[in-house]
């Protein structure tokens, strides 16, 4: 199932880690919402939105994202996307009284697999990283920071009732994503997060599904030796909508 993928990944990742590191742990809500449209044979349409709150789970919001690209279908089950993402970052540390726009391009290939007792879902997406620098905690500077990052991610669905994948099943889900960078401005943090996701997912129709559980987020900051370790509660509502029918 192509799971091999992940090795160098973590390879890699395992070589920047120090060996002393300051930890500092969060605690967050993920709200998300997910939207592939079929448009025709071989176009389509990526879109999705997130709220993210933070502190104690609810106390502070923390980010809001959203994304949109095209679609291209070299087959029903691999799909190459290219959109644009924006990230509104609510203030926090080092920027105290302001938020800080990023903007981000990025390139997708997804694949799956389908089976009746297993289905995998996987991609590799690369991002070009436009963070506004920050003057002081209550005024943007001029220009952006630059970074590149790629990401790996798969979800692995298996069904633990007796409708499976049909409207109505339950799936316990497992989901992992690491995610690199890389650049002239990337010194030490060359390894960026790992989020490892367990849950459940609820098929909600033939084209809907309601996933829901715990991901350990574990961050690499750009000090080098200090890292983010992030409980979240993570709820993702998934919708497909195909308009050749």
């Amino acid at each position: 199932m192509k799971i091999k993928l992940l090795l160098p990944f973590f390879a890699l990742a395992a070589s920047s880690l120090p060996a002393q590191k300051n930890v500092t742990t969060d605690e967050q809500t993920w709200f998300g919402f997910f939207n592939q449209t079929r448009l025709t044979n071989r176009w389509g349409l990526w879109a999705d939105a997130h709220f993210r709150l933070k502190d104690d789970f609810v106390s502070e919001p923390s980010q809001f994202i959203i994304r949109i690209g095209p679609t291209f279908y070299l087959a029903d089950d691999i799909r190459l996307t290219a959109a644009y993402t924006y990230v509104h970052h609510f203030p926090t540390e080092g920027h105290e009284d302001i938020a800080q726009p990023e903007h981000r391009p990025w390139q997708q290939v997804q694949w799956f697999m389908r089976g009746q007792k297993a289905r995998l879902m996987q991609w590799v997406r690369l991002e070009e990283r436009f963070r506004r620098k920050i003057l002081s905690d209550s005024e943007l500077a001029d220009g952006y920071n630059f970074n590149w990052r790629i990401r790996y991610n798969f979800a692995l669905f298996l069904p633990i009732t007796k409708k499976r994948f049909e409207p109505g099943g339950l799936q316990f889900l497992v989901n992992d994503e690491v995610m690199l960078n890389f650049g002239e401005n990337i010194t030490y943090n060359v390894f960026d997060q790992n989020r490892f996701f367990a849950g459940l997912v609820y098929q909600v129709n033939s084209h809907a599904q309601l996933h829901a559980g715990y991901m350990n987020l574990y961050q690499q900051l750009a000090a080098g030796n200090s890292f983010k370790n992030q409980h979240t509660i993570r709820v993702f509502y998934f919708h497909n909508f195909d308009l050749r029918k």
